[in-house]
């Protein structure tokens, strides 16, 4: 038999869904695909929303990172920082590549 032809299994407890079981294959394709997601930390988004940040200030707030750790670890002023973290600042891909790996997140994460 194929793992085409095998339909997943729910497992129940007490009446209520425990447990799928589904083929191998699926079940890489799923995880997988879960992999290319970009997540974003409630903690994150709650600073980019309700105090109306950047993401990149929001998450350095959320990683306790000062502005000066930041500019030191990619090699600029504290102050030319503060103007690419700024709401509405456009910081170039490559400078967006360095402050996410000063971070330790995905550029993509920091995207507005």
């Amino acid at each position: 038999m194929s793992a085409r032809t095998i339909k997943p299994q729910v497992l129940e407890h007490d009446g209520e869904p425990m447990f799928v079981v589904l083929p191998w294959i699926e079940y890489k394709r799923l995880t997988e695909k879960e992999d290319d997601r970009v997540r974003i930390p409630l903690d994150v988004a709650e600073i980019a929303t309700m105090e109306d940040k950047s993401l990149i200030r929001a998450w350095r707030e959320h990683l306790n990172f000062t502005q000066g750790e930041v500019a030191s670890r990619i090699g600029v002023s504290r102050a030319a920082f503060a103007q690419m973290e700024a709401k509405g600042g456009k910081p170039r891909r490559a400078t967006l590549t360095k402050i996410a790996q000063a971070l330790g997140v995905k550029v993509e994460q920091l995207a507005e």
